[in-house]
Parts: C-alpha cells; sequence; structure tokens
C-alpha cells in the first residue's frame, strides 16, 4: 500500500519503518522545516519503546541507554531515606530519534510538509505548501497538538492536570563528587508537599553512555492554578504565550529564579546542586487527552495524537511503539483491507490507552494533591500495561 504518516516523531517514525519493513510504500509528512530536536528530553528507555532498534536495526540496549540499578528516594536532609534494587534503562529522546530515523529511507522523510486538510472518503491530505495527495492509508502521528485529531475530533481536547514539569539537564562532570556519589546507579526522588522531582543520567548529548560524558535529567513537578498563574508561567521571553511547553532558553528570567530560589529552600542539597547548575530549563504543561475513536476508515490516529497521558509511567514512548506494533500487525493480517485492518486494531489500543491514562492520573493525584506517595509502593514502578510490566 502507499501509507501517508503524518507526524516524525518518535511514533511517526516507529511505524514508518515497521509498515516499510513490511513491503509498504511509506512517506513521512512531518511540520517542522528542519529535523526534530528535544534538548534535555530524558526517556524511560521500556521494552515497547526499544524494540524495534533492538529486533530490526540490531543495536545493543547499553549502546543507546543508560542502565541504573536502585530506586532512591532522599530525605529533605540528603540522607537516603529508602533503596530498593530495581534496573530501570533511560535514554534521550534525541539519541532515540537519531537511531530510529537512520533505520528510515531519508528521501521519504519529507520536512516542511504541515497538515491543513483531511477528507476520508475519498482519502485525501493536503498540505500547506499545496501538495495534495490520495494515500491507501494515512496514519496521524501529529502528536499533542495533532491537527488531524482536531478536525476528526474536535470535542477531543487535551485538559490541564494541575502542575507542569519543569526539566533540564547538566553534565555530570559539573557537578560536586559527593553529588554523583549520592545520585550514582540510580533514579533518585525526593516527594514532599505537593510536588516531587526525579533525578536520572542519560546519555550525552553526542549519544555517548559513557560515565563522565553523559547528563543529569531532572524532572520536578510543580503545581500552578490554572488561568493567571500558569498562563504568566507560559509566556516567554519575547512575550509569546505557549501552549503546552517553554523550550530551553525562552523561560523568563524571572520564573527561573524563582524555581532556584524554591530548589534552595525546600529541596535537599545533592538535588538542589542539580537543579541550580542547569544553564536552561525548560517546562512542559502536563495535560490528559482521551479519544473515544482511533480508526476512521482507512484513516488512523497513534501515540500522543490519541491519547496524551501524564509521564509517571515513563510509558508515552511505549504507548506509541506498542501503537505501531498492533498496526503493523493487523495490516498484516489483512493486507488486502486496510479499512478492516483498523477497525481490528483500535479496540485493544483504546483499552491500552485508557488504562494508562488512569493510572497516571492517580499517581499525579497522590504525589501533587493527596499527599500519599509511599517510597517502596510498587505501584509506582514504570511500565506500559501495569507496573513493572
Amino acid at each position: 500500500m502507499d501509507i501517508a504518516v503524518v507526524g516524525g516523531s518518535l511514533g511517526g517514525l516507529t511505524v514508518a519503518c515497521l509498515l516499510a519493513d513490511a513491503g509498504h510504500d511509506v512517506v513521512v509528512y512531518e511540520r517542522s522545516p528542519s529535523e526534530l530536536e528535544e534538548r534535555g528530553a530524558g526517556i524511560g528507555f521500556l521494552p515497547a519503546t526499544s524494540r524495534y532498534l533492538v529486533e530490526h536495526a540490531g543495536i545493543r540496549l547499553d549502546e543507546v541507554a543508560v542502565s541504573t540499578g536502585h530506586i532512591r528516594y532522599l530525605t529533605r536532609d540528603g540522607t537516603v531515606a529508602h533503596d530498593d534494587e530495581h534496573r530501570y534503562l533511560f535514554s534521550s529522546w534525541n539519541t532515540v530519534y537519531r537511531q530510529m530515523l537512520a533505520c528510515f529511507d531519508r528521501s521519504a522523510y519529507r520536512l516542511g510538509h504541515e497538515l491543513v486538510e483531511i477528507d476520508l472518503e475519498p482519502l485525501m491530505l493536503g498540505f500547506s505548501n499545496g501538495l495534495v495527495i490520495h494515500p491507501d492509508l494515512a496514519v496521524f502521528a501529529d502528536g499533542v497538538g495533532s491537527t488531524a485529531r482536531a478536525k476528526l475530533l474536535p470535542d477531543s481536547r487535551p485538559q490541564y492536570s494541575g502542575y507542569v514539569a519543569w526539566r533540564g539537564v547538566v553534565p555530570e562532570t559539573e557537578l560536586s563528587s559527593a553529588t554523583r556519589e549520592v545520585l550514582d546507579d540510580a533514579i533518585t526522588y525526593y516527594v514532599y508537599a505537593n510536588s516531587h522531582i526525579l533525578v536520572y543520567p542519560i546519555p550525552g548529548r553526542d549519544g555517548s553512555i559513557a560515565v563522565g560524558e553523559r547528563l543529569i535529567n531532572i524532572v520536578w513537578y510543580r503545581n500552578y492554578l490554572a488561568g493567571d498563574d500558569l498562563d504568566d508561567l507560559l509566556v516567554d521571553v519575547r512575550g509569546v504565550s505557549r501552549e503546552v511547553s517553554v523550550p530551553p532558553g525562552a523561560l523568563r528570567p524571572e520564573h527561573i529564579a524563582e524555581a532556584r530560589a524554591v530548589a534552595a529552600a525546600r529541596l535537599p542539597a545533592p538535588i538542589a546542586e542539580v537543579v541550580l547548575a542547569i544553564e536552561e530549563p525548560f517546562v512542559q504543561v502536563v495535560l490528559d487527552l482521551e479519544v473515544p475513536r482511533m480508526a476512521f476508515g482507512r484513516a488512523c490516529l497513534l501515540g500522543d495524537a490519541a491519547f496524551v497521558v501524564r509521564p509517571h509511567a515513563a510509558a508515552g514512548t511505549a504507548k506509541a511503539a506498542d501503537d505501531a506494533w498492533m498496526l503493523r500487525d493487523a495490516l498484516d493480517r489483512r493486507p488486502d483491507d486496510p479499512a478492516a485492518a483498523l477497525a481490528a486494531w483500535a479496540p485493544g489500543q483504546l483499552i491500552l490507552g485508557r488504562n494508562l491514562l488512569a493510572r497516571t492520573r492517580a499517581i499525579g493525584r497522590r504525589s501533587q494533591f493527596d499527599g500519599t506517595w509511599r517510597p517502596g509502593d510498587p505501584e509506582l514502578i514504570f511500565g506500559l500495561l501495569g507496573p513493572g510490566e
């Protein structure tokens, strides 16, 4: 089939690689005029996310991910309050994107193609540069701000959770030896009233996982009231109001100064040192999104275009990858009827998305509002299908 994938991020690249490997003629249409980059975004490297690189590209996990052996909690004075042996893998968005892009035919990865029009019957996609195509199948993997979702399901909009994630990275060599020792071989948490922060190592900017060349990544969840409180945070240094994130270098100095002051006053010294060392922190609004359907004849929504889940299960990219693998299998079973394949594929992915969304909402309530997050609780283990699964 001629397949159009709209959106060239991790979910779009995963489905494009899988369907191209299955023998289809796949073209990716990405709205950005240049290849994508998300500086400072660490990701939990769950099996669904890494599966394509391992099974199809022959890449070893220890080439693209940092392994940690402990889940560690600190007290306010910086001592260890709780420590469980548990192995996680962490990578960075940039590292995985570069590896996935290298697996796909670059001539079929079309930059500067912004979707502006959709007709379902007959299937037609129109782009801002005037291109009009009539593929056999369209996969919309165009993310949180999905144009396709807005057109197909105008009543399904992201909802604000009540908090944002402050994020950023620092080279591990810029931290004191004492702090590096406290954080060694672990994802490290600090939980306090209506907030929590986690710290973990990820590959360096060049993808290196060697000790001394890695980055230390933080995700700090902080509550902001909807309305003026949140809106002010999202006005960047140029006075532009952002919707879902303020990228590195664009946060206003007064917000950075406030966050650093809170870090110095409220966080354990090792974690505060990391936060204060980050030159260009950025924020991402934590959103929820659920759709009532994912299949529309010979078109479908995939990944964040369908479900936006809170990061607490480290499963957002894994959910998109699972959508892609299950779609490949459904098309393999019904190669002559893509509409029937999508109709068979969608119910299971809807169930997976709803269950994951419910789980991450519950975890978020425990830390940010209810104060019932407990170190060592197995329900807090990362996983796509369930804790540790």
